[in-house]
Protein backbone atom coordinates (compact mmCIF):
# COMPACT_ATOMS: atom_id res chain seq x y z
CA UNK A 1 0.00 0.00 0.00
CA UNK A 2 3.05 2.66 -0.74
CA UNK A 3 2.07 6.14 -1.48
CA UNK A 4 -1.42 6.56 -2.15
CA UNK A 5 -4.07 9.62 -2.45
CA UNK A 6 -7.51 10.59 -1.60
CA UNK A 7 -10.09 12.46 -2.61
CA UNK A 8 -12.30 13.97 -0.10
CA UNK A 9 -15.59 15.72 -1.71
CA UNK A 10 -17.97 18.19 0.61
CA UNK A 11 -14.44 18.24 2.63
CA UNK A 12 -15.80 21.44 4.07
CA UNK A 13 -19.10 20.14 5.38
CA UNK A 14 -19.64 18.29 8.84
CA UNK A 15 -18.56 15.01 8.03
CA UNK A 16 -16.37 15.72 5.54
CA UNK A 17 -13.95 17.42 7.67
CA UNK A 18 -13.96 14.93 10.57
CA UNK A 19 -12.86 12.11 7.60
CA UNK A 20 -10.16 14.89 6.53
CA UNK A 21 -8.58 15.31 10.19
CA UNK A 22 -8.62 11.32 10.53
CA UNK A 23 -7.11 10.98 6.92
CA UNK A 24 -3.88 12.74 8.09
CA UNK A 25 -3.02 9.89 10.75
CA UNK A 26 -3.07 7.60 7.76
CA UNK A 27 -0.18 5.39 6.47
CA UNK A 28 1.77 5.72 3.62
CA UNK A 29 -0.53 8.55 2.30
CA UNK A 30 0.68 11.41 0.00
CA UNK A 31 -2.40 13.70 -0.71
CA UNK A 32 -5.15 14.61 0.23
CA UNK A 33 -7.86 16.48 -1.75
CA UNK A 34 -10.64 18.32 0.13
CA UNK A 35 -13.02 19.41 -2.40
CA UNK A 36 -16.03 21.73 -1.77
CA UNK A 37 -17.89 24.66 -3.07
CA UNK A 38 -16.28 27.27 -0.69
CA UNK A 39 -14.40 26.64 2.46
CA UNK A 40 -14.21 29.22 5.91
CA UNK A 41 -11.80 31.14 6.57
CA UNK A 42 -10.94 29.06 10.00
CA UNK A 43 -11.37 25.39 8.24
CA UNK A 44 -8.91 26.74 5.63
CA UNK A 45 -6.34 27.58 8.41
CA UNK A 46 -7.55 24.32 10.06
CA UNK A 47 -6.62 22.27 6.86
CA UNK A 48 -3.45 24.70 6.61
CA UNK A 49 -2.05 23.65 9.50
CA UNK A 50 -2.18 19.64 8.91
CA UNK A 51 0.20 20.11 6.34
CA UNK A 52 2.92 18.96 8.66
CA UNK A 53 1.62 15.49 8.67
CA UNK A 54 0.58 15.28 4.86
CA UNK A 55 -0.11 16.92 1.47
CA UNK A 56 -3.47 18.46 1.78
CA UNK A 57 -4.52 20.33 -1.31
CA UNK A 58 -7.73 22.57 -0.86
CA UNK A 59 -10.09 22.60 -4.13
CA UNK A 60 -13.19 25.30 -4.43
CA UNK A 61 -14.88 23.77 -7.17
CA UNK A 62 -18.29 22.54 -8.52
CA UNK A 63 -19.87 18.85 -8.34
CA UNK A 64 -21.62 19.86 -11.76
CA UNK A 65 -18.59 20.74 -13.06
CA UNK A 66 -17.07 17.90 -15.45
CA UNK A 67 -13.65 19.59 -16.17
CA UNK A 68 -13.30 20.09 -12.35
CA UNK A 69 -13.67 16.72 -11.46
CA UNK A 70 -11.75 15.31 -13.62
CA UNK A 71 -8.29 17.48 -12.09
CA UNK A 72 -9.55 16.27 -8.64
CA UNK A 73 -9.35 12.53 -9.67
CA UNK A 74 -6.27 12.63 -11.43
CA UNK A 75 -3.40 10.12 -9.98
CA UNK A 76 -6.01 9.74 -7.33
CA UNK A 77 -6.12 5.83 -5.22
CA UNK A 78 -9.68 6.65 -3.64
CA UNK A 79 -12.89 8.49 -3.24
CA UNK A 80 -15.08 9.17 -0.37
CA UNK A 81 -17.61 10.81 -1.46
CA UNK A 82 -19.82 13.33 1.39
CA UNK A 83 -21.05 15.30 -0.57
CA UNK A 84 -24.68 16.09 -0.85
CA UNK A 85 -27.58 18.30 -0.15
CA UNK A 86 -29.24 17.68 2.64
CA UNK A 87 -32.76 18.75 2.75
CA UNK A 88 -34.83 16.93 5.13
CA UNK A 89 -37.71 19.67 5.25
CA UNK A 90 -37.95 20.57 1.60
CA UNK A 91 -36.57 24.16 2.00
CA UNK A 92 -34.48 23.69 -1.34
CA UNK A 93 -35.70 23.05 -4.71
CA UNK A 94 -36.27 19.52 -6.12
CA UNK A 95 -34.20 20.37 -9.07
CA UNK A 96 -31.40 21.54 -7.62
CA UNK A 97 -31.35 18.56 -4.83
CA UNK A 98 -31.13 15.66 -8.09
CA UNK A 99 -28.93 17.59 -9.67
CA UNK A 100 -26.43 17.83 -6.61
CA UNK A 101 -27.14 14.42 -5.33
CA UNK A 102 -27.74 12.38 -8.38
CA UNK A 103 -26.09 13.72 -11.11
CA UNK A 104 -23.68 14.95 -9.44
CA UNK A 105 -22.49 11.34 -8.07
CA UNK A 106 -22.82 9.99 -11.39
CA UNK A 107 -20.41 12.58 -12.75
CA UNK A 108 -17.72 12.06 -10.25
CA UNK A 109 -18.28 8.24 -11.19
CA UNK A 110 -17.67 8.84 -14.56
CA UNK A 111 -14.65 11.02 -13.57
CA UNK A 112 -13.28 8.10 -11.02
CA UNK A 113 -13.25 5.84 -14.66
CA UNK A 114 -11.47 8.15 -16.52
CA UNK A 115 -8.83 8.57 -14.14
CA UNK A 116 -8.54 4.87 -13.08
CA UNK A 117 -9.56 5.55 -9.54
CA UNK A 118 -9.66 2.09 -8.06
CA UNK A 119 -11.88 2.82 -4.98
CA UNK A 120 -15.31 4.50 -4.52
CA UNK A 121 -16.80 4.72 -0.90
CA UNK A 122 -20.08 6.73 -1.09
CA UNK A 123 -21.71 8.60 2.15
CA UNK A 124 -25.43 7.84 1.91
CA UNK A 125 -28.19 8.06 4.15
CA UNK A 126 -30.33 5.51 6.43
CA UNK A 127 -33.33 7.54 5.12
CA UNK A 128 -33.02 5.50 1.81
CA UNK A 129 -34.18 2.28 4.03
CA UNK A 130 -37.23 3.90 5.12
CA UNK A 131 -39.16 4.96 7.60
CA UNK A 132 -41.98 4.92 4.83
CA UNK A 133 -44.84 4.56 7.59
CA UNK A 134 -45.10 6.15 11.80
CA UNK A 135 -46.85 2.57 12.37
CA UNK A 136 -43.92 0.63 11.12
CA UNK A 137 -41.21 -0.93 14.27
CA UNK A 138 -37.91 -1.32 12.78
CA UNK A 139 -35.79 -2.31 16.00
CA UNK A 140 -31.80 -3.38 15.43
CA UNK A 141 -32.50 -3.82 12.02
CA UNK A 142 -30.15 -4.96 9.35
CA UNK A 143 -28.42 -4.84 5.84
CA UNK A 144 -30.05 -8.48 4.86
CA UNK A 145 -34.05 -7.00 5.53
CA UNK A 146 -35.39 -5.74 2.31
CA UNK A 147 -36.30 -2.20 3.59
CA UNK A 148 -36.56 0.85 0.62
CA UNK A 149 -37.57 4.31 0.96
CA UNK A 150 -41.01 4.55 -0.55
CA UNK A 151 -41.18 8.29 -0.29
CA UNK A 152 -40.89 11.22 -3.08
CA UNK A 153 -39.64 13.35 -1.25
CA UNK A 154 -36.41 15.04 -3.02
CA UNK A 155 -33.61 14.03 -0.40
CA UNK A 156 -34.58 10.28 0.02
CA UNK A 157 -35.01 9.90 -3.35
CA UNK A 158 -32.46 11.53 -4.66
CA UNK A 159 -30.20 9.38 -1.74
CA UNK A 160 -31.75 6.36 -2.90
CA UNK A 161 -31.07 6.96 -6.88
CA UNK A 162 -27.27 7.97 -6.05
CA UNK A 163 -26.71 4.76 -3.71
CA UNK A 164 -27.57 2.60 -6.68
CA UNK A 165 -25.72 4.15 -8.85
CA UNK A 166 -22.12 3.70 -6.77
CA UNK A 167 -23.48 0.03 -6.05
CA UNK A 168 -24.46 -0.66 -9.69
CA UNK A 169 -20.40 0.89 -11.06
CA UNK A 170 -19.15 -1.65 -8.59
CA UNK A 171 -16.95 -3.72 -11.41
CA UNK A 172 -16.56 -1.55 -14.02
CA UNK A 173 -13.98 -1.32 -15.79
CA UNK A 174 -11.34 2.21 -15.40
CA UNK A 175 -9.55 3.01 -18.20
CA UNK A 176 -5.83 1.62 -17.45
CA UNK A 177 -7.74 -1.88 -17.71
CA UNK A 178 -8.32 -2.30 -13.76
CA UNK A 179 -11.19 -2.87 -11.60
CA UNK A 180 -13.47 0.02 -9.75
CA UNK A 181 -14.55 -1.39 -6.27
CA UNK A 182 -17.44 0.60 -4.47
CA UNK A 183 -19.09 0.65 -1.43
CA UNK A 184 -22.02 2.80 0.58
CA UNK A 185 -22.04 3.79 4.12
CA UNK A 186 -25.53 4.36 5.57
CA UNK A 187 -25.03 5.93 8.77
CA UNK A 188 -27.95 7.41 11.60
CA UNK A 189 -29.10 10.76 12.32
CA UNK A 190 -25.65 12.35 13.08
CA UNK A 191 -24.99 14.48 16.29
CA UNK A 192 -21.95 15.92 16.89
CA UNK A 193 -20.01 19.55 17.51
CA UNK A 194 -20.86 21.75 14.32
CA UNK A 195 -23.92 19.66 13.48
CA UNK A 196 -26.48 21.90 11.62
CA UNK A 197 -29.50 20.25 12.86
CA UNK A 198 -28.63 20.28 16.14
CA UNK A 199 -27.38 23.87 15.96
CA UNK A 200 -30.40 24.79 14.64
CA UNK A 201 -32.40 23.00 17.30
CA UNK A 202 -29.96 25.03 20.12
CA UNK A 203 -30.26 28.84 18.54
CA UNK A 204 -34.09 28.63 18.36
CA UNK A 205 -34.47 27.53 21.74
CA UNK A 206 -31.91 30.07 23.08
CA UNK A 207 -34.20 32.71 21.23
CA UNK A 208 -37.38 31.07 22.78
CA UNK A 209 -36.97 31.58 26.66
CA UNK A 210 -34.52 28.07 26.56
CA UNK A 211 -37.35 26.18 25.44
CA UNK A 212 -36.29 23.36 23.40
CA UNK A 213 -38.16 22.97 20.10
CA UNK A 214 -39.97 19.70 19.83
CA UNK A 215 -38.70 17.69 16.76
CA UNK A 216 -40.12 14.19 17.24
CA UNK A 217 -41.05 13.35 20.82
CA UNK A 218 -42.73 9.75 19.88
CA UNK A 219 -39.38 8.61 18.01
CA UNK A 220 -37.28 5.97 18.99
CA UNK A 221 -34.29 5.94 17.09
CA UNK A 222 -29.96 5.26 17.69
CA UNK A 223 -28.34 8.85 16.72
CA UNK A 224 -24.90 8.43 15.35
CA UNK A 225 -21.56 10.57 16.66
CA UNK A 226 -19.68 12.27 13.81
CA UNK A 227 -16.91 11.27 14.70
CA UNK A 228 -17.98 7.68 14.58
CA UNK A 229 -19.05 8.03 11.37
CA UNK A 230 -15.91 9.27 9.62
CA UNK A 231 -13.89 6.65 11.78
CA UNK A 232 -16.14 3.81 9.63
CA UNK A 233 -15.29 5.91 6.01
CA UNK A 234 -11.58 5.26 6.91
CA UNK A 235 -12.07 1.60 7.91
CA UNK A 236 -14.33 1.29 4.55
CA UNK A 237 -11.27 2.55 2.79
CA UNK A 238 -8.88 0.36 4.58
CA UNK A 239 -11.10 -2.74 4.15
CA UNK A 240 -11.30 -2.11 0.53
CA UNK A 241 -7.99 -1.56 -0.23
CA UNK A 242 -7.31 -4.98 1.76
CA UNK A 243 -6.72 -8.23 -0.95
CA UNK A 244 -8.13 -10.28 1.95
CA UNK A 245 -11.08 -7.75 2.51
CA UNK A 246 -12.36 -6.63 -0.02
CA UNK A 247 -14.16 -8.99 -2.07
CA UNK A 248 -16.84 -9.09 1.06
CA UNK A 249 -16.77 -5.35 1.00
CA UNK A 250 -17.04 -4.75 -2.96
CA UNK A 251 -20.92 -3.86 -3.74
CA UNK A 252 -22.44 -3.62 -0.34
CA UNK A 253 -23.77 -0.98 2.07
CA UNK A 254 -23.32 -0.92 5.80
CA UNK A 255 -25.48 0.68 8.80
CA UNK A 256 -23.19 3.11 10.51
CA UNK A 257 -24.78 3.45 14.24
CA UNK A 258 -22.62 3.48 17.49
CA UNK A 259 -23.28 2.86 21.29
CA UNK A 260 -25.49 6.20 21.29
CA UNK A 261 -28.45 5.05 23.62
CA UNK A 262 -32.18 4.75 21.77
CA UNK A 263 -33.63 7.60 22.55
CA UNK A 264 -36.18 10.55 20.65
CA UNK A 265 -34.83 13.05 18.92
CA UNK A 266 -36.67 15.30 21.64
CA UNK A 267 -34.33 13.65 24.47
CA UNK A 268 -31.01 13.32 22.73
CA UNK A 269 -31.54 17.27 22.15
CA UNK A 270 -32.35 17.61 25.86
CA UNK A 271 -29.47 15.79 27.11
CA UNK A 272 -26.62 17.52 25.14
CA UNK A 273 -28.21 20.27 26.69
CA UNK A 274 -29.89 19.94 30.19
CA UNK A 275 -27.11 21.60 32.32
CA UNK A 276 -27.31 24.73 30.39
CA UNK A 277 -30.86 25.35 31.62
CA UNK A 278 -32.46 24.66 28.51
CA UNK A 279 -35.95 22.25 28.51
CA UNK A 280 -38.26 20.25 26.99
CA UNK A 281 -41.70 22.18 25.43
CA UNK A 282 -43.97 20.72 28.18
CA UNK A 283 -47.20 21.65 26.41
CA UNK A 284 -49.63 19.88 25.12
CA UNK A 285 -48.85 18.03 21.51
CA UNK A 286 -51.52 16.40 18.97
CA UNK A 287 -51.89 12.68 18.61
CA UNK A 288 -49.61 11.83 15.72
CA UNK A 289 -52.28 10.14 13.31
CA UNK A 290 -54.17 13.90 13.94
CA UNK A 291 -50.43 15.12 12.76
CA UNK A 292 -50.88 12.96 10.00
CA UNK A 293 -53.72 14.29 8.60
CA UNK A 294 -52.88 17.96 9.27
CA UNK A 295 -49.90 17.65 7.01
CA UNK A 296 -51.76 15.68 4.19
CA UNK A 297 -53.89 18.45 4.26
CA UNK A 298 -50.93 21.10 4.43
CA UNK A 299 -49.87 19.35 1.01
CA UNK A 300 -52.93 19.50 -0.72
CA UNK A 301 -53.02 22.95 -0.04
CA UNK A 302 -49.77 23.89 -1.40
CA UNK A 303 -50.54 21.76 -4.38
CA UNK A 304 -53.61 23.82 -5.17
CA UNK A 305 -51.98 27.12 -4.78
CA UNK A 306 -48.62 25.72 -6.39
CA UNK A 307 -49.66 27.50 -10.27
CA UNK A 308 -50.00 31.08 -8.29
CA UNK A 309 -48.38 30.77 -4.73
CA UNK A 310 -45.04 28.37 -3.28
CA UNK A 311 -46.54 27.35 -0.20
CA UNK A 312 -44.56 25.76 1.94
CA UNK A 313 -45.96 23.78 4.48
CA UNK A 314 -44.29 23.70 8.31
CA UNK A 315 -44.47 20.02 8.06
CA UNK A 316 -45.48 17.06 5.48
CA UNK A 317 -46.65 13.64 5.95
CA UNK A 318 -42.56 12.67 5.02
CA UNK A 319 -40.93 14.67 7.83
CA UNK A 320 -43.78 13.93 10.62
CA UNK A 321 -43.15 10.14 10.11
CA UNK A 322 -39.61 10.54 9.78
CA UNK A 323 -39.23 12.16 13.30
CA UNK A 324 -41.80 9.68 14.77
CA UNK A 325 -40.97 6.44 13.70
CA UNK A 326 -39.28 3.68 16.00
CA UNK A 327 -36.21 2.63 13.25
CA UNK A 328 -33.21 1.77 15.44
CA UNK A 329 -30.29 -0.22 13.35
CA UNK A 330 -27.28 -2.47 14.20
CA UNK A 331 -24.32 -2.51 12.91
CA UNK A 332 -22.99 -5.68 13.24
CA UNK A 333 -22.67 -6.29 9.65
CA UNK A 334 -19.96 -2.91 9.23
CA UNK A 335 -18.31 -4.91 12.48
CA UNK A 336 -17.79 -8.05 10.99
CA UNK A 337 -16.80 -6.79 7.15
CA UNK A 338 -14.95 -3.71 8.01
CA UNK A 339 -14.04 -3.91 11.39
CA UNK A 340 -15.77 -1.19 12.48
CA UNK A 341 -15.92 -0.49 16.14
CA UNK A 342 -16.93 3.27 17.72
CA UNK A 343 -14.05 5.48 17.89
CA UNK A 344 -15.74 7.07 21.15
CA UNK A 345 -17.70 5.76 23.30
CA UNK A 346 -21.44 8.11 24.69
CA UNK A 347 -19.78 9.30 26.99
CA UNK A 348 -16.96 10.87 24.85
CA UNK A 349 -19.50 11.94 22.20
CA UNK A 350 -21.93 13.47 24.56
CA UNK A 351 -19.33 15.13 26.71
CA UNK A 352 -17.62 16.56 23.84
CA UNK A 353 -20.76 17.36 21.96
CA UNK A 354 -22.43 19.29 25.32
CA UNK A 355 -19.20 21.24 25.33
CA UNK A 356 -19.64 22.28 21.61
CA UNK A 357 -23.42 23.31 23.19
CA UNK A 358 -22.16 25.10 25.62
CA UNK A 359 -19.79 27.50 23.28
CA UNK A 360 -23.07 28.06 21.63
CA UNK A 361 -24.80 29.01 24.74
CA UNK A 362 -21.56 31.55 26.00
CA UNK A 363 -22.15 33.12 22.11
CA UNK A 364 -25.39 33.74 22.72
CA UNK A 365 -25.07 35.33 26.26
CA UNK A 366 -22.13 37.78 24.47
CA UNK A 367 -24.52 38.68 21.51
CA UNK A 368 -27.08 39.55 24.33
CA UNK A 369 -24.42 41.60 25.87
CA UNK A 370 -23.18 43.93 23.08
CA UNK A 371 -27.14 44.68 22.15
CA UNK A 372 -27.97 45.84 25.51
CA UNK A 373 -24.59 48.37 25.66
Amino acid sequence: MMGWSCLVTGAGGFLGQRIVRLLVEEKDLKEIRALDKAFRPELREEFSKLQSKTKLTMLEGDILDESCLKRACQDITVIIHTASIVDVFGVIHRESIMNINVKGTQLLLEACVHASVPVFIYTSTLEVAGPNSYKEVIQNGHEDQPLENTWSAPYPYSKQLAEKAVLAANGWTLKNGGTLYTCALRPMYIYGEEGPFLSATINEALNNSGILPSVGKFSTVNPVYVGNVAWAHILALRALRDPKKAPSVRGQFYYISDDTPHQSYDTLNYTLSKEFGLCLNSSWSLPLFLMYWIAFLLEVVSFLLSPIYTYRPPFNRHTVTLSNSVFTFSYKKAQRDLAYKPLYSWEEARQKTVEWVGSLVDRHKEMLKSKTQ
